[in-house]
């Protein structure tokens, strides 16, 4: 790889930490990007640290375009670099079907290490909120609709249980290390004892930037007040992808957003299932797409 020679005199540069803020892609990620695929050439300090131009930040911006209509990684360098055939050539079919249907194969067959890869392979190319949109979430509902009447359902949901919170929490507090954002609770309601739309949700909070408080169990709706005085929350995530029980639907939540002194919101399929139940209260429906429910969340906390 050639690196361009720092030029003191050019326009701003900025380092790394700030472009991942801008673009809202993670550092591990443009590194892969950089490393792997060539797709952006960031300049070099005398000590080795890189600085992006404005051009550099333009042309993340215009990868994940890219990848968010669907083309692989792998297949953008050669769109970016032929700006007008990118313009008139239809975006090629990503290979997200394949990898959701490799990730369900590797929780069937409690193939962890094949688990792993597919974990850290995917965020370390693409942007979290993608991932989650094309890849876990679609494949934790595929799991769960299969688990209802699957032999060794137990065991698989635990395990999946047991790697999400592991890899997740600690993503979760290295990313708490370096964020000077608003602080969130994020937690699960009763019913979702497996706790997937939390993890998920607090992964989609922490990579937009916040710092993200997980609560991983259950927790009485009560002491949730005291949980966002506490930690100095600015805003309380609650996440399930149950119905829930129709005490906590219709009476404890909106007497719990009545209660808090911040904005409590819903995100998960309980938003869409539950929907008509909470018209006319205070809670915030995030809704079931969980990059959604961030940019929702975005205007709630920071007001724009």
């Amino acid at each position: 790889m050639t690196y361009k020679v720092l030029d003191s005199s050019a326009a701003p540069l900025y380092p790394i930490r700030e472009v991942s803020r801008l673009t809202g892609v993670n550092s591990v990620t443009l590194r892969a990007w950089e490393r792997r695929y060539g797709l952006i050439r960031p300049q070099r300090t005398p000590k080795g640290h890189r600085l992006y131009a404005r051009d550099d930040i333009e042309r993340v911006e215009r990868i994940l375009q890219w990848l968010n209509r669907g083309v692989p990684v792998s297949q953008v360098r050669e769109l970016l670099d032929q700006p007008q055939a990118a313009e008139t050539s239809p975006p090629q079919v990503g290979d997200w079907d394949s990898q959701r249907q490799h990730l369900v194969h590797a929780v069937d067959s409690l193939d962890m290490g094949r688990l792993e890869a597919l974990f850290n392979q995917s965020l370390a190319l693409y942007p979290v909120s993608l991932c989650i949109a094309e890849l876990w979430q679609p494949a934790i509902e595929q799991l769960e609709e299969r688990w209802s009447d699957q032999f060794g359902a137990t065991l698989q949901r635990r395990l999946l249980e047991t790697f999400l919170r592991t890899r997740i929490g600690t993503r979760i507090y290295h990313a708490n290390q370096s964020s000077n954002a608003r602080e969130l609770v994020v937690a699960r309601l009763p019913e979702d004892s497996s706790g997937f739309w939390a993890l998920l949700m607090g992964l989609a909070a922490s990579a937009a930037g916040y710092r993200v408080q997980l609560i991983d169990g259950e927790l009485p709706l009560g002491e949730f007040p005291m949980a966002i005085d506490c930690l100095g929350a600015k805003a309380l995530l609650l996440a399930s992808g149950q119905a829930e029980r129709g005490e906590v639907v219709r009476r404890q939540l909106p007497r719990l957003a009545e209660q808090a002194e911040v904005p409590v919101c819903l995100a998960g399929p309980i938003a869409r299932i539950r929907a008509g139940d909470f018209e006319n209260t205070s809670v915030v429906l995030l809704g079931e797409d969980l990059g959604q429910a961030v940019g929702r969340l975005r205007s709630i906390v920071d007001g724009g």
